[in-house]
């Protein structure tokens, strides 16, 4: 399962690598059929043909863990079941042959053992009883909790495969609306995830929102305070408003919680309208 995980990773990696590479020599005829615009579609047929083998063999996985689980539990209860059989059958032989030596002691002798012996019997058998239930207890709810251990984690390791296969979708689309729509996906399955949050910012400030770009950023921030490219983010969305002083300032603490950011500086076009103020080019210096 890793295996092949790893091997849609490199073949990702792989196409890249080439689409970057034949990106200068768009103005060139192709020399076969298939053009470079052609493979996001077959990259992702095929992610998707992987993840639902993968999503096969976890369910058969599954299965199988759900027999085991349940022939383990009729297992130990036959040898319990055996255990107390046995039992109950020396008891029986014991009370037979004590009955037999003492039938020539008179009925009195007799009934006294026999009423002694009951009484040893049954609390013995109580005593059996009580202790394997405790056990057999004690090993269902250990069962229980491994069978819910390994279903969590097979569930868990489901959902990692569909974030991941909606983070390759993005970044493939070119569609910014589409991209939106998967980083909602993305945000549906987990909340919180700040960076989902940060790239959907990012689409809806290419589409000219704003505004609706600087209210995720403000989330994000909510989020985790110490997040530079939330801040960055707003930063933008606030240059684009005519916000310029607290763009300035967003630009400020986003290089103070991410300092690489500050290379990426002269280079972001939507810091294009503050290339003229002072306070930028002190960020530059």
């Amino acid at each position: 399962m890793t295996s092949r995980i790893i091997a849609v990773f490199l073949l990702l990696f792989s196409v890249n690598v080439i689409a970057a590479d034949q990106q200068p020599e768009k103005e060139q005829p192709p020399n076969t059929n298939a053009t470079p615009a052609q493979y996001p579609p077959l990259i992702e047929r095929y992610i998707l043909d992987e993840l639902k083998s993968i999503r096969q063999d976890q369910q058969a996985f599954r299965a199988e863990v759900e027999n085991k689980v349940a022939n383990a539990r009729l297992d130990v209860s036959d040898r319990a079941i055996r255990y107390t059989t046995d039992t109950l059958n020396n008891v029986f032989i014991i009370i037979t042959t004590a009955a037999s030596l003492l039938v020539l002691m008179g009925w009195r002798s007799l009934r006294d053992v026999r009423s002694k012996l009951n009484e040893v019997v049954e609390t013995k058998i109580t005593e059996l009883t009580s202790k394997y239930e405790e056990r057999l207890k004690d090993l269902e709810d250990k069962l229980k909790r491994r069978s819910q251990e390994i279903i969590e984690a097979q569930e868990d390791i489901s959902k990692a495969n569909e974030i991941h296969s909606i983070w390759m979708r993005a970044g493939l689309e070119t569609n910014m609306h589409q991209k939106i729509k998967l980083y909602d996906e993305l945000l549906a399955i987990n909340p919180t995830d700040i960076e989902a949050l940060i790239y959907k910012a990012d689409a809806a400030f290419e589409l000219g929102e704003y505004e609706w770009a600087f209210s995720l950023a403000n989330r994000a921030i909510d989020q985790d305070e110490d997040y530079g490219l939330a801040y960055w983010q707003r930063a933008c969305a606030n240059a684009a408003n005519g916000a310029v002083q607290e763009a300035i300032s967003d630009i400020k603490i986003a290089i103070d919680k991410a300092p690489k950011l500050a290379e990426e500086i002269e280079r972001e076009p939507a810091f294009e309208p503050l290339h003229e103020l002072e306070e930028f080019k002190e960020l530059l210096a």
